[in-house]
């Protein structure tokens, strides 16, 4: 398997961009997301890494050798669709010999290396069916095997649960997941399911609008976005926006909000005029006493919590409680913030100002 570095790559489709300058590294043996909306570039991203799209500038590179403008046939990368992409008149067995049959392999080796993919995959008891009466499950398995039999240096899987209901979508990340960690692949995966990507993922590019947005671990993305766009779409519900004029000071450590005094991770670096206060839900608590208060909109009971939307003096805000706190449908809370937790954006520019909780981010580049 092997390391992936992309550098400044574009690509264009006449006067449409479809990414610009992108840079990031995919480490040896890594799950790797590209995540982001429709339209977002993360499939023409892959595409160029497979060699199915070619670059219109920049350079990719894949085990110490560039590769930006060699055809699909010359990179050593399997990858997986979708819709399956099998062979229908053919029976599972052959699906997965064929990619080694069209190489060459002597027919017993091509034997011993399906029944171990197959073994991997639980799969073994339906090498003899036709891929036609499959499940959607079983058909994305074999899918998979196709893939893992030829042990390419990496895998590309654009969407490969997207056709799944959400139940068995769920399993089947799970068992890729476990997959992957027993053979150690470096493996680069699409989607637009944030949950997706952050239970799935070693570190998530997270692109808008053929831009990357942020590079780093889950944890990173979401405790520390680095612009309102990327903690928007993670988290679920997400982040709080809460306006406000003002002027913040290198070191600063609190900000006024509608007339308080609230903490902040102590800021590296100023800015003044409008500016977003940025908290996630999970880090408002209700209080009794709280000079800083909202109104109560709505309750949506989840199980275990329950999720309360407020009317407060700087916009709207969702807060996630326990669900045995009780909280009332037009009842007037105090609100408090985490101040560890919070982040504050530039609101023209969308970025996150640097403070000790982002300081270091990751953005493009």
């Amino acid at each position: 398997m092997a390391q992936i570095i992309i550098k400044n790559v574009r690509k264009e489709f006449g006067d449409f961009t479809a990414v610009k300058e992108s840079s990031f590294t995919i480490e040896d043996g890594e799950f790797f997301m590209l995540l982001g909306p429709s339209g977002c570039g993360k499939t023409t991203t892959l595409r160029m890494i497979a060699g199915l799209e070619l670059p219109t500038s920049g350079k990719i590179y894949l085990d110490g050798e560039e590769i930006s403008q060699k055809p699909p046939s010359q990179r050593d990368i399997a990858f997986v669709f979708q819709m399956f992409a099998l062979y229908p008149h053919m029976n599972v067995r052959k699906n997965l010999s064929y990619p080694l049959v069209s190489q060459g392999m002597a027919r017993r080796d091509v034997k011993a290396k399906v029944e171990e993919v197959a073994g991997i995959l639980g799969i073994t008891d339906i090498l003899n069916k036709p891929v036609g009466g499959l499940s959607g499950g079983d058909r994305q398995r074999v899918a998979l095997g196709r893939a893992i039999v030829r042990d390419p240096k990496a895998f590309m899987m654009d969407e490969p649960l997207g056709a799944l209901d959400a139940e068995f979508r769920e399993h089947m990340s799970e068992e890729l997941r476990a997959l992957h960690d027993r053979m150690g692949a470096t493996t680069v995966y699409v989607t637009h399911d944030q949950l997706e990507a952050m239970q799935m993922g070693d570190k998530i590019v997270v692109m808008n609008n053929a831009v990357v947005e942020q590079f780093g671990t889950p944890q990173e993305i979401y405790d520390k976005p680095a612009t309102m766009f990327v903690a928007d779409f993670i988290g679920s519900p997400s982040m709080n926006f809460l306006d406000f004029s003002g002027k913040v000071a290198d070191g600063a450590t609190s900000v006024d909000l509608g007339g308080q005094a609230h903490g902040i991770p102590r800021q590296m670096q100023g800015a003044s005029g409008d500016l977003v206060f940025g908290v996630r839900p999970e880090h408002i608590k209700l209080s009794d006493d709280g000079a800083y208060r909202g109104e109560i909109l709505a309750t949506e009971y989840l199980g275990t919590t329950q999720i309360i939307t407020l009317d407060t003096p700087n916009g709207e805000a969702k807060a996630r409680i326990d669900s045995a706190q009780v909280a009332k449908v037009g009842e007037k809370v105090g609100l408090s913030f985490e101040a560890p937790k919070v982040t504050l954006f530039d609101r023209a520019g969308g970025q996150a100002l640097r403070s000790e909780l982002n300081d270091g981010v990751l953005s493009n580049g």
